[in-house]
């Protein structure tokens, strides 16, 4: 399944998302997605989320969308930074917005109302400044 999650016009549209979402912020989105994961889905966010260096931002206000696809799970996680101005119940209340998708098979959708959500929050709260640099790639990772 991991394999036909999504076409490659669907990465495109999602890389696109990402671009589009992160010129209006200095946040960084990433989508990273895997077959499954043999620990809790949010330890092994964490651990992607290290290991893509999304904890080394200048702001701390990096925000993950993991998916396991074959154990369908999958996890929302931001960065020390915007977890601290975000409402208590956002990453919860965006992951429902996805899921209805995702139930529907439209993964494509569903990570893409993940990245807008996510994007409108770190513009409310880390607009983009005159000296922003992209600090992380935007294309999907894979495990």
């Amino acid at each position: 399944m991991a394999g036909d999650f999504l076409t490659k016009d669907d990465e495109l549209e999602i890389v696109a998302a990402i671009q589009a979402a992160e010129k209006e912020t200095s946040g960084e989105i990433r989508v990273h997605i895997e077959a499954s994961c043999d620990k809790e889905p949010f330890d092994r966010a964490r651990e992607v989320f290290a290991q893509l260096g999304m904890d080394a931002t200048k702001l701390k206000n990096g925000v993950l969308i993991y998916v396991a696809v074959n154990d369908r799970r999958f996890v929302i996680c931001g960065d020390q930074g915007i977890d601290a101005v975000v409402p208590a119940d956002f990453w919860d209340t965006t992951k429902e917005a996805m899921q209805a998708f995702f139930r529907n098979g439209d993964f494509k959708s569903g990570l893409l109302t993940g990245i807008t959500l996510a994007g409108e929050k770190l513009r409310s709260f880390f607009p983009c400044e005159e000296d922003d640099t992209n600090e992380l790639s935007n294309e999907i990772s894979r495990g």
